[in-house]
């Protein structure tokens, strides 16, 4: 508690082999990465280290261990246009994009359309490697509604000069890298600790996470009015919000992100849409169960005045008989 103004802070606690030890470490504001990679006007500025980052050491459980040892295993492959492999995962990328389009070659003018820089992507991929290419087909096989949205920027007042998608996908991958810490041996910084421990519950975290800050980053554009020029702004608001998100207590997975709320906008639309009808329908069914009701009065106010009808020409029958 703060005695000056009297507020609370309430700090997240870590456990499961995530334990403190006494060694801390400090440095000096640095750009991480070189900004010529990404080109007019969207250096990752985003993903400047500052003096007030508190340098901690983690102690890592055996498995820990092992799912930083593969994710920054990925981390290390570098895009490499003359591995098939390689050049399978970009083909696929855009048949995933643009299904309804012909593919024009790995070196074509048609991938500005994505968002790439150049007619070959593969120079837009030296700042964040073949994992910024799998983190994109990751976003679009499982988040396909999402994907095509930020994509084709469907939703939204947009602006005139926009973002462009793909370069942007590159960039959200070297961000979060250094803002979570990745290239170090053992988690050093809060963000880096508190991510290892979701790893260690969904080793695709860091795929997850890599959908959910692309689907913040678009938000926090559309939210901030932003233009071409105001994107580094833009991925710095992204960067700290993910952080606050980071450090919720009842945070245990990427699922359980706020923001992960964002990637299901979608899905929840579509399946609220199916389960609606529409307002003419609506309207039409109204009147339909309406008329129904009013006509089943009718029938059983006509049965009840067949009824008292019959009655009473018994009781008159019965009379006359007397």
């Amino acid at each position: 508690m703060d005695d000056s103004s009297g507020t609370f802070v309430a700090v997240r606690r870590l456990s499961q082999g995530l334990d403190r030890s006494n060694g801390c470490h400090s440095s000096s504001a640095e750009v991480a990465g070189s900004s010529a990679w990404i080109g007019r006007g969207l250096s990752c500025v985003c993903a400047q280290r500052r003096d007030s980052d508190a340098r901690l050491s983690f102690d890592l459980t055996p498995y820990q261990e092992d799912c930083l040892l593969r994710l920054q295993s990925r981390i290390d492959v570098t895009y490499d246009s003359s591995k098939l492999e390689h050049q399978e995962s970009l083909r696929a990328l855009w048949h995933i994009s643009f299904p309804e389009v012909e593919f024009r070659g790995l070196i074509s003018e048609h991938w500005k359309e994505m968002g790439w820089q150049g007619k070959d992507p593969s120079t837009d991929f030296r700042g964040g490697g073949f994992i910024s290419l799998e983190n994109l087909l990751f976003f679009a096989k499982n988040y396909p509604k999402s994907f095509q949205h930020l994509l084709r920027k469907q939703e939204g007042d947009r602006s005139m000069w926009e973002y462009p998608f793909a370069v942007a996908g590159v960039n959200i991958t070297f961000m979060l890298i250094q803002m979570l810490d990745l290239q170090a041996v053992k988690p050093r910084t809060m963000m880096g600790a508190v991510f290892l421990k979701l790893l260690s519950e969904n080793e695709r975290a860091f795929d997850l996470m890599y959908c959910v800050t692309f689907q913040l980053m678009d938000h926090q554009w559309l939210e901030m009015h932003a233009s071409y020029m105001d994107f580094n702004s833009v991925m710095k608001a992204t960067r700290r919000q993910l952080e606050r998100e980071l450090l919720l207590e009842d945070v245990q997975r990427v699922e359980d992100m706020p923001s992960y709320r964002l990637l299901l906008r979608n899905f929840i639309r579509k399946r609220n849409h199916r389960c609606q009808l529409p307002p003419k329908q609506l309207g039409s069914r109204k009147q339909k169960c309406t008329h129904r009701t009013i006509s089943s009065g009718l029938l059983l106010y006509s049965a009840v005045l067949k009824l008292l009808t019959m009655l009473r020409e018994a009781d008159c029958k019965r009379l006359r008989d007397d």
